[in-house]
């Protein structure tokens, strides 16, 4: 039986990257200087304006301020015309945390509860779902196009979608790819449609053994799109949740990932979900496999430990549940330590993906 699958990626420049950046960045500053800082950290940017709010609890000494302008001046937005740029205003309301969500966390138990869920499948070398790994992939070589100036009159932002066709729940071919990339107004969008296939699509496709035809591929649906960035889209801090997980192949948690220090279990489960279940499939266990966590506020323990492997399993329940079990604890404390997550290294996940990426301890194979 055949069916078709979709997902989508955003670029580095997305509003809500930018946003997802910044509070990333505010985080491992602190973790740079104060391995135990809580944060909870929030970024909304729109038309010339760049909103932090959240709470903290350091003894890093940071400029905010100075942080967020690095980040966007980084990811290119450096003319005001654009109604956003590192010269925008930038509102800081950023707090002290709360004292009831401390007393949780200080005793090592989960900063709040929800479920987090872990996913992985032997459809790429990088056991992620093909769809949001090619979509992961279009967008850093949007980004990379223009940043090495291969195709210097693209701006910051950008999307990428790809459709990939299934027989038997195998992914056999890519039906269709969308792009959406802002440009310079002396371009036109057929020199852009043509660029992006030849410097972008083709090589991305073919570096997993897959094609598209130019008519397959849409650039800019509209026809045009010239000024980039949150004055014409605003951005919030983990609207991205899809995106930055399994692009809804999968199942996701309730709580997004950046601005979060990793004792927050929407961030550290999700992530120690993730390992696990790499884990089991690269070690042969099963094809598939979804791992489940769930925590309550302050609980050191998650109330919700399983694994699905929807028929692909190639040992007992007991041997995989065994085998995991040997991976690490998963309690909040547990899973720092094993992964050790206590460490400046979150503002590289705030684009293209938090899985699938092997400089993340959460996608190390065990041996």
């Amino acid at each position: 039986m055949s069916h078709h699958f979709a997902s989508e990626s955003v670029c580095a420049g997305h509003p809500d990257k930018i946003c997802d950046q910044i509070s990333d960045a505010i985080v491992d500053a602190a973790l740079q200087q104060d391995p135990n800082a809580r944060l909870g950290i929030e970024t909304m940017a729109g038309h010339n304006q760049v909103i932090l709010a959240g709470e903290i609890r350091t003894t890093a000494k940071l400029d905010y301020e100075a942080i967020a302008r690095e980040q966007i001046k980084k990811l290119g937005y450096t003319k005001p015309e654009w109604n956003f740029s590192d010269q925008s205003p930038v509102q800081v309301l950023i707090h002290e945390q709360s004292p009831e969500i401390a007393v949780g966390v200080d005793a090592e138990g989960a900063g709040d509860q929800g479920m987090m869920f872990g996913y992985a499948v032997k459809d790429t070398p990088e056991l992620m779902p093909l769809p949001i790994l090619l979509a992961h992939r279009l967008t850093k070589a949007i980004d990379d196009a223009r940043e090495t100036g291969k195709l210097a009159y693209l701006r910051p932002d950008g999307k990428a979608q790809v459709v990939v066709e299934y027989e038997n729940d195998k992914p056999i071919g890519i039906s269709h790819v969308t792009t959406a990339v802002p440009h310079d107004e002396d371009i036109t969008l057929e020199q852009v449609k043509q660029d992006v296939y030849d410097q972008i699509v083709s090589p991305v496709l073919d570096q997993y053994g897959y094609g598209v035809d130019l008519e397959q591929l849409i650039v800019n649906g509209t026809g045009v799109w010239h000024h980039p960035g949150p004055d014409s889209d605003a951005g919030l801090t983990g609207r991205k949740i899809v995106v930055d997980t399994y692009g809804g192949y999968a199942r996701v948690g309730g709580g997004a990932f950046s601005g979060k220090d990793p004792s927050k279990v929407d961030r550290s489960g999700a992530y120690a979900a993730r390992y696990i279940a790499k884990n089991i499939v690269a070690h042969d266990l099963a094809g598939e496999a979804e791992v489940r966590l769930a925590y309550y506020i302050g609980g050191k323990a998650p109330v919700m430990l399983d694994i699905e492997t929807f028929g692909s399993a190639k040992s007992s329940e007991k041997a995989i549940a065994d085998f995991a079990a040997g991976l690490l604890t998963p309690s909040v404390s547990g899973i720092i330590e094993a992964l050790d997550l206590r460490r400046p290294i979150y503002l590289n996940t705030a684009a293209y993906g938090h899985f699938g990426r092997n400089d993340f301890p959460w996608e190390a194979i065990t041996h």
